[in-house]
């Protein structure tokens, strides 16, 4: 099977340079060359490669809107071939709908897997970016389960063990001397406790808090 590729960059020599060496592979094919974003989209369209091999900086149109025009539902899948290292870059590549990221100081081999990997329906990220990228997104990740654990339980799952302790004291009428006194804590420390409860649970008083804990079943009264 011939995999086609059209070369899109706006520096003639690199293309003819990409396309020599693409071509000493017996099954792949230049069939077409672009050296602007416009004239890519209008290629693109006309000749249907297999993949394209697109710069980020072309003049009147950049590779990340020329991905984003002709999107990932074509038959063509892109491979972005830059000198841009940032992750941000990455990020706009994998919305824009391209199936890899590759710099352009890769090694030819490199090139060549790249292409026959997004060819095969798979994606395809330089592998130290890879690395980044997946580290990077990793942490946005753990950082937002983390906040979810936080912010999305009902408010009672928010409160601690400790918390729950005084609150049930209090819904059985205990003063915040003689919770202190039954949980050997200061009185301040259950003042505390108190006003972290009233926020977590978003009442203003201990009657309000006695009220809420007993109609959401947050504590049991002996008897109940």
């Amino acid at each position: 099977m011939v995999i086609t590729i059209l070369v899109a960059d706006d520096h003639a020599l690199l293309r003819q340079g990409i396309k020599n060496a693409l071509e000493l592979e017996p099954d792949f094919r230049v069939i077409g060359e672009a050296g602007d974003g416009e004239e890519t989209i209008e290629k693109v369209k006309k000749l249907n490669p297999d993949v394209l091999l697109l710069d980020i900086n072309m003049p009147r149109l950049n590779g990340l809107e020329v991905a984003r025009r002709l999107g990932d539902s074509g038959h063509t899948k892109i491979v972005i071939l830059t000198i841009h290292d940032d992750d941000s870059y990455i990020v706009e590549v994998i919305r824009s709908g391209a199936s890899g990221y590759l710099l352009k100081d890769v090694e030819p081999r490199m090139l060549v897997q790249a292409i026959r990997c997004v060819h095969g329906g798979d994606s395809f990220i330089y592998p130290t970016l890879a690395k980044r990228l997946f580290n990077q997104m990793r942490g946005q990740e753990i950082r937002r389960a983390e906040s979810l654990k936080i912010a999305d339980l009902p408010s009672e799952e928010r409160l601690t063990g400790r918390e729950k302790e005084v609150l049930y004291y209090t819904c059985q009428g205990l003063s915040n001397l003689a919770i202190a006194q039954k949980l050997f804590l200061s009185e301040k420390t259950v003042k505390n406790h108190l006003t972290n409860i009233f926020r977590k649970i978003n009442v203003t008083d201990r009657t309000q808090a006695v009220l809420y804990a007993l109609k959401h079943k947050i504590v049991e009264l002996p008897g109940d």
